[in-house]
């Protein structure tokens, strides 16, 4: 099949975000039995190499430039909150959209030059007519529900503006989504939750749950356990879930699990630190490393991994690269949220209290044992159910069973 990849954001290298590692690692398996073209927005941060890079794993990338910042000011901004509620169109995917690569998709389809598109997030689903599935198969990869991501937000307390998100969650987005059925023929998502959200709006809709996996030469087991007492949060720090956790843990947990241990240690390892994160590093025991060469050996010099998230919604690649790395990990229920865990091994420990997170940490602190069963089990754990191979191919299956069922029957 020829397949045409919608990506806003570029999706190279796979370490920008969580966005980009999902999008690069499912189009570079379908490359391996279908042509893949890559039609993608290019941002400052894009670099020739970057380019050159995503070319070699898949068959052509298409580039369009960016469009401005937004224009700032109450105005403008009321104009775009007009539009998106006129339209039931979020106001970022209003800014992502472009006629020109509007029209170079329209001439693609008309042409007959792919078989399938796919929306890589749902920022894209914006770029999809509903007569292109007259003539391709469409396929959106969601990778997280907008509503439940705000409805999580909301519900944590944790928005910068919760009148503004209320009216967006019951104005826009829930409009918004509910269109997704007429758009495509398959909609992907990533936990069951996520899934079963579209089921409610959707009862007939072709919904596929396609987890997130783990490179694992990226994250190799480490090759010992370093004891000690230091603890691990690894993400991009500019998110508002992840400076939650940052703040939750540096200020109402660390303080007192160091009187307990007093040589506890909290290390923040992501790109794109706020001030409000550059701050606690001047709390005792507390290092904000910022963006760093490799995140892997952060996490292998950690005896533990937490993982104290209050609000996001959707699979947590953090947590699966700490377990795919043999890092014992200590989450939250939204930490381990879309986890098949088995029900007779212990793979993380869970804690949503201070007093759970103290007692969980005090146990990995004191207990080899059980430090090394959970990196066994974690590591198991993403080899057999959360790799990247295995996320492919249930991604293929969404886009193309037919051609999957032709390659059966030929091989």
């Amino acid at each position: 099949m020829k397949i045409l990849a919608l990506a806003s954001t570029f999706p190279y290298p796979p370490t920008r975000g969580g966005t980009e590692v999902r999008t690069f690692n499912l189009l570079k398996y379908l490359q391996r039995h279908h042509q893949v073209t890559v039609l993608a927005q290019r941002d400052r941060a894009v670099s020739e190499a970057d380019i050159d890079g995503l070319k070699s794993y898949v068959s052509d990338v298409v580039l369009f430039p960016e469009p401005p910042d937004p224009e700032p000011g109450l105005v403008p901004k009321a104009t775009r909150f007009l539009e998106s509620l006129l339209t039931a169109t979020p106001a970022n995917v209003w800014h992502h959209y472009c006629p020109q690569m509007q029209a170079w998709i329209d001439r693609c389809v008309d042409s007959g030059e792919c078989d399938a598109i796919t929306s890589e997030h749902s920022i894209n689903e914006i770029f999809i007519r509903p007569q292109y599935r007259q003539k391709v198969r469409t396929v959106v990869n969601v990778h997280s529900s907008l509503c439940g991501w705000t409805r999580s937000h909301l519900e944590s307390g944790i928005t910068e503006n919760i009148w503004r998100d209320r009216l967006y969650l019951n104005l826009i987005l829930e409009r918004y989504e509910r269109r997704y059925p007429r758009k495509f023929d398959a909609l992907v998502a990533t936990t069951p939750e996520d899934g079963e959200q579209f089921r409610a709006i959707a009862p007939d809709a072709d919904i596929r749950v396609v987890p997130n996996g783990v490179d694992l030469e990226s994250f190799p087991m480490r090759d010992r356990d370093p004891g000690g007492y230091e603890l691990a949060f690894v993400g991009a720090m500019d998110g508002p879930h992840n400076i939650d956790a940052a703040r939750f843990f540096a200020t109402e947990v660390l303080p007192h699990l160091q009187q307990r241990y007093p040589q506890a240690q909290f290390t923040i390892v992501g790109a794109r630190p706020t001030p409000e994160v550059l701050a606690l590093g001047d709390r005792p025991g507390v290092t904000v490393t910022g963006k760093v060469p490799s995140m892997v050996d952060y996490l292998h010099r950690a005896v533990a991994c937490v993982v104290p998230l209050r609000a996001g919604y959707g699979i947590k690649n953090k947590t699966l690269e700490a377990m795919a790395a043999g890092v014992p990990t200590v989450a939250s229920d939204r930490g381990l949220e879309g986890l098949s865990l088995p029900p007779d091994t212990t793979v993380s420990l869970r804690a949503n209290s201070i007093a759970e997170y103290l007692e969980a940490i005090g146990r990995v602190f004191e207990d080899a044992s059980l430090r090394a069963e959970l990196s066994r089990n974690g590591r198991n754990l993403v080899e057999t159910v959360y790799t990247w191979e295995r996320a492919g191919e249930c991604y293929e299956r969404a886009i193309a069973p037919n051609a999957l069922r032709q390659l059966k029957i030929q091989n």
